[in-house]
């Protein structure tokens, strides 16, 4: 089922949780929500499940708006951090439970719930756990039945709140591997809040990066990485270094850098530019990058620099000849990208 948001408003007090939010999901998108603390991301999960009601704006699900309609009749399967399991039911019962509580006229027979949970129990691969109760298994397989409690009202949208946060790594890779699979070959259409740059841009079929209730940027892994639209999102996604400069006449130019311009089309005045370690390009020498240290371990060699007054780490292609400490070098910036003053502030600080 497709997911349409237009411009959605939601305070908390004097706080925009959510500010003019539009986004569209399409059907048998893997979508996944990622922001800073405070960007809104949970916010916006529950309005959309319906367990928070927006000031004003638009949700349609499948062409349907959910205007007035309550949580229980959206049709929107729900998976938390913290599993919310009933600690006094069997792993069975706890996921016929949605299926239990519907009116009767609404309710399959127990002999059809029966089947629909053994069925899902075994497509999470964890059919041996059903006469089992939370406290008897491990975190994973918590969080499995959940995801199974989750479609057993057979939802037409999959909303999932930092469903791998409480778990370890190796746990957490894992079932996020597993989750994309069951979710291609279910044919979902699901969203996905995370804190795990990582997990968003292995798992998605696109990100939506979100800041103070606003999307930054919505786009494929790939392009949203390699095509920043501003710093904000150039800082949140990865490593990046800031480096100011100062545009004339559409150049930018580095102090303490001689010889080291990039054509840009931002207005004149201070600037930064931003480049990724891996963009960093080391040219022969003499130049103003003194190497300060080398370390070769692993496929990128990273190599500790100073220049322009300040140290950074530089990643050099795998194939690249280490450079010489305590040599100078040129730098190549050309990969780098010109943002304005009024485009730039720290992710990490947003709200």
């Amino acid at each position: 089922m497709s997911l349409e948001l237009r411009d959605l408003r939601k305070h908390f007090g004097r706080t925009a949780a959510l500010d003019g939010l539009s986004l569209s999901v399409p059907q048998g998108e893997f979508l996944a929500l990622l922001g800073p603390s405070g960007s809104g991301k949970t916010t916006l999960l529950r309005v959309v499940a319906g367990l928070e009601f927006a000031e004003s704006g638009a949700i349609e699900i499948n062409g349907r708006s959910m205007h007035d309609v309550p949580a229980r009749k959206r049709g929107i399967g729900l998976v938390f951090q913290h599993y919310a399991l009933f600690r006094h039911m069997s792993v069975a019962r706890n996921v016929a439970f949605g299926l239990e509580v519907r009116r009767r006229s609404e309710r399959p027979a127990s002999t059809a719930i029966r089947t629909k949970v053994a069925e899902l129990l075994d497509l999470m691969g964890i059919g041996e756990l059903a006469e089992r109760y939370p406290e008897q298994i491990s975190g994973g397989q918590r969080q499995r039945v959940a995801l199974a409690r989750a479609l057993a009202i057979e939802p037409s949208l999959l909303l999932l709140d930092e469903p791998f946060g409480a778990l370890d790594a190796k746990v957490r890779k894992n079932l996020r591997i597993w989750l994309r699979d069951l979710h291609n070959r279910m044919g979902l259409t699901s969203v996905f809040v995370t804190h795990d740059q990582n997990e968003a841009l292995e798992m998605a079929d696109r990100v939506a990066v979100l800041r103070a209730g606003r999307i930054e940027q919505v786009d494929t892994p790939d392009r949203l990485y390699a095509e920043p639209v501003n710093a904000f999102v150039h800082e949140f996604l990865g490593e990046s270094v800031r480096l100011d400069c100062i545009v004339t006449a559409g150049t930018a130019r580095f102090q303490g850098l001689c010889g080291t311009n990039l054509a840009t089309n931002c207005p004149p005045g201070p600037a930064i530019a931003l480049v990724r370690p891996h963009e960093i390009g080391l040219l022969p020498g003499p130049g103003p990058v003194r190497v300060e240290s080398v370390h070769a371990t692993g496929p990128m060699p990273r190599v500790r620099v100073t220049f322009a007054g300040r140290t950074t780490e530089v990643l050099l292609p795998e194939a690249a000849p280490l450079p010489t400490i305590g040599q100078g070098y040129g730098i190549d910036l050309s990969r780098a990208r010109i943002y304005t003053l009024n485009d730039v502030s720290n992710p990490l600080a947003a709200s």
